[in-house]
């Protein structure tokens, strides 16, 4: 359910038409510190962290009390002045994401928050809980030096292998074409692991030494870019041309057959959406798949 596996099929049907095998730079962000809620999460960390709860839980409620559309309204001026390197897309949803860990107890609740889509798994799927992750308490998680480390070695272990390289994977083998991987080659797995921080991350921004190797070959203009994820506008097309697909998916009566979801809670997001109150589309983008895939594989009458 990584909305990103459009267009990584798409890349991979048109590389597909030239070669047979193709290389992807997947676990250059894992390895090297390229995502920016690193150094973000180290900020909040090192800035809020101090903080009782009972004044972090009040500052959520500050955060969470704007929209993220006027918070999107009230950063469009700031962003306009800054380098292009430090820019951010969709404001809104990354403070309204923030509040969300502000009053996390612990770095691993914390964690947690960070890399799930529900606040809570149970508000769709009544009595499940989330699948749990390499580091769900204080007792278990990473001893490593840095904070910013200890988020990298948990999305090497759990975002890396099950959603990165899965949606690589399906997306190139979709169209019979091999996806190879040579940043998670085991030498340099390895020695990722035993560089120092200062070469991964320098001035906030990631992936440093793979940027000097590069910059030998290529021109700093082409290196020195802002970070761009491999996106799709899904917000938008949930509201426009998808619109009639999804909403056949999350009708009532459709969500109601696998007895699995809360109906109205999941009614609710959509309605949300659809009315541009706020950008769900990473609550909605799971159960249309799931939707998606339960149709696929029901026998048709």
């Amino acid at each position: 359910a990584d909305a990103s596996q459009i267009p990584t099929y798409l890349v991979s049907r048109l590389a597909r038409r030239y070669v047979t095998v193709s290389l992807s730079g997947d676990g250059g962000d894992e390895l090297f510190g390229g995502y920016n809620r690193y150094t973000w999460a180290r900020s909040l960390d090192r800035i809020a962290g101090p903080l009782p709860l009972a004044v972090r839980r009040r500052l959520r409620r500050l955060l969470e009390a704007v929209p993220p559309s006027r918070w999107d309204a009230l950063a469009g001026s700031l962003m306009a002045m800054l380098p292009p390197a430090y820019r951010q897309r969709q404001v809104g949803d990354k403070l309204h994401k923030l509040a969300e860990v502000l009053d996390a107890p612990d770095r691993a609740a914390a964690y947690g928050r960070l890399i799930s889509q529900w606040k809570d798994a149970s508000i769709a799927v009544p009595g499940v809980a989330a699948p749990g992750l390499p580091a769900d308490t204080a007792a278990n998680w990473p001893r490593l030096p840095r904070y910013e480390e200890q988020l990298m070695l948990l999305d090497a272990l759990n975002y890396l292998p099950d959603d990165i390289l899965v949606k690589l994977d399906r997306a190139a083998m979709a169209v019979s074409l091999e996806g190879r991987v040579p940043l998670l080659d085991h030498h340099l797995f390895a020695l990722a692991w035993q560089l120092p921080f200062d070469l991964k991350v320098r001035d906030g921004k990631g992936k440093w030494i793979l940027r000097e190797v590069l910059a030998r070959y290529l021109p700093r203009t082409l290196v020195e870019r802002p970070k761009m994820g491999f996106g799709v506008p899904l917000d938008r097309w949930l509201r426009g041309d998808l619109r009639p697909w999804a909403e056949d998916l999350l009708a009532p009566a459709a969500l109601a057959t696998s007895g699995l979801f809360d109906v109205a809670a999941v009614r609710a997001v959509w309605q949300a959406h659809l009315g541009g109150a706020r950008n769900h589309q990473y609550l909605l983008w799971p159960v249309l798949m799931f939707e998606s895939w339960r149709r696929a594989q029901t026998p048709q009458a």
